[in-house]
C-alpha cells in the first residue's frame, strides 16, 4: 500500500555553464530545475510513491515550466500555490582538480520569499498524509517563509503526521534580520520524528567535534562507540526524534569521492557499508536522494532498518552519476547497487 507523502520547500532554477568552464567564461548557461524538497518529491515519484510538492511560484511561464516539470516526473503539483514575481534561482560551478565547486544563490524577492502563514491550505493538505518531509532551507529564506514553516509544523503535529526533517544548515542563506539559525532549527527538531544530516551539520548543531571520516575506499575502520555517544547526547536534547541518520561523504579528489551512512534508531547504532565512487559526475542532490531513498524503504524493508539504511545510501550514491539536482534512479537500480550488483551490464540488463 503507497503511503502519502508530502514534501514542501522553494523550487528553484539552476544555471550552469557547460562541462567544467567557470561562471566567468563561456557565453552561454544551460539550466535545470531543482531544489532540496523539489529533489525527494522527484526521487520518490520515481520509487513508485505518490508525492505531493508544496511551493509558491510565480504566476508565469517559467513558474509554469517549474511545475510541469514536476508533474511530467510524476509528483503531484495540483497544490502549487501561484503569485510572486520570481523564482529563485542559484548558479552551480562544478568542482574539477583541486578545484572546489561553488554555489551562488539568488533567492530574495522571489515567490517563496515572499510566502506568508495561511496562504497555504496546510489543514487539507495533510488530512490523511502518513509523511511530511521539510528541511532547514524552508526557514532559511526569510523571516515570513520561517513563520509559514511553522504553521506547517504545527498543523502536522496537530494531525499526526510523520514529520521528516532534513536540517540543511546553508549559512549563505540566513541574511534576514534577526535570522537565529542554530535557535530556529532546534525548535523545527523538535517537532519532528526524523532527522537526516551531513556530519558537518551534526556538528554544527550539537557542536561536537566529528570523528574524522578520511576513507579512501571500502575498508575504512569508523569510530562507531564515538558516534554512538553523539547521537545518544543528541537524542536527549530532542526525545521526540527517533531515528536519527547521518550522511558522511570524503572528497578522495573532485571526481572521486566515498560515502557512508548511520542510522540511530531504538539506542542501536547502525553502519552502511562504505560505497566508492571513483567517477563523480553531479554531486548535487546526494543527501536528497537518501531522503527519497528513506522514505520509500520504510515500506520495502519494513521490519529490517538495516536494508532501509543500506537502500538509502545505495539511492545516494547513485545520484553523483547522474546530471542535475534530481534523482532519476528506479527501485530496481537503487536494489542493483545495495546488493552490489552495479556493473553497467547489469543496470541496462535491469532496464531492459
Amino acid at each position: 500500500m503507497k503511503k502519502k507523502i508530502v514534501t514542501f520547500g522553494e523550487l528553484l532554477l539552476r544555471f550552469s555553464k557547460p562541462g567544467q568552464l567557470r561562471l566567468t567564461q563561456g557565453d552561454l548557461f544551460t539550466s535545470k530545475y531543482g531544489g532540496s524538497e523539489a529533489n525527494v518529491a522527484v526521487s520518490l515519484a520515481t520509487q513508485g510513491e505518490e508525492v505531493t510538492y508544496i511551493t509558491r511560484l510565480p504566476d508565469t511561464p517559467v513558474g509554469h515550466a517549474g511545475a510541469m516539470n514536476l508533474a511530467q516526473l510524476g509528483v503531484n503539483t495540483s497544490q502549487v500555490l501561484y503569485g510572486g514575481q520570481r523564482i529563485g534561482t542559484y548558479y552551480f560551478e562544478p568542482a574539477a582538480g583541486m578545484r572546489a565547486a561553488k554555489v551562488i544563490y539568488d533567492r530574495s524577492g522571489s515567490a517563496y520569499y515572499d510566502l506568508r502563514p495561511g496562504m497555504i491550505p496546510w489543514r487539507q493538505i495533510l488530512r490523511d498524509c502518513d509523511y511530511f518531509h521539510v528541511s532547514g532551507i524552508t526557514a532559511a529564506i526569510s523571516q515570513q517563509a520561517a513563520e509559514a514553516t511553522f504553521e506547517a509544523l504545527d498543523i502536522a503535529d496537530e494531525l499526526g503526521v510523520t514529520v521528516c526533517f532534513d536540517i540543511n544548515y546553508r549559512k549563505n542563506l540566513w541574511k534576514y534580520a534577526g535570522a537565529e539559525p542554530r535557535e530556529t532549527l532546534s525548535r523545527m527538531l523538535s517537532r519532528c520524528d526524523m532527522m537526516f544530516g551531513d556530519a558537518i551539520e551534526f556538528e554544527w548543531l550539537s557542536q561536537h567535534a566529528q570523528p574524522p571520516f578520511t576513507a579512501v575506499d571500502s575498508h575504512f575502520q569508523m569510530q562507531m562507540q564515538e558516534y554512538g555517544q553523539w547521537f545518544q547526547e543528541l537524542h536527549a536534547r530532542y526525545p521526540r526524534v527517533k531515528q536519527w541518520m547521518m550522511g558522511m561523504r570524503n572528497i578522495v579528489n573532485s571526481n572521486h569521492h566515498t560515502l557512508t551512512a548511520l542510522l540511530f534508531a531504538d539506542d542501536t547504532l547502525l553502519q552502511a557499508p562504505i560505497i566508492d565512487i571513483p567517477d563523480v559526475v553531479d554531486p548535487v542532490g546526494v543527501g536528497d536522494a537518501f531522503m527519497g531513498g528513506w522514505l520509500h524503504a520504510i515500506s520495502l524493508f519494513p521490519a529490517d532498518r538495516q536494508q532501509q539504511l543500506d537502500y538509502s545510501l545505495a539511492a545516494a550514491a547513485l545520484k553523483n552519476t547522474i546530471p542535475g539536482d534530481f534523482n532519476l534512479s528506479t527501485e530496481s537500480e537503487i536494489l542493483a547497487v545495495m546488493r552490489g550488483n552495479y556493473s553497467v551490464s547489469t543496470l541496462y540488463k535491469q532496464i531492459e
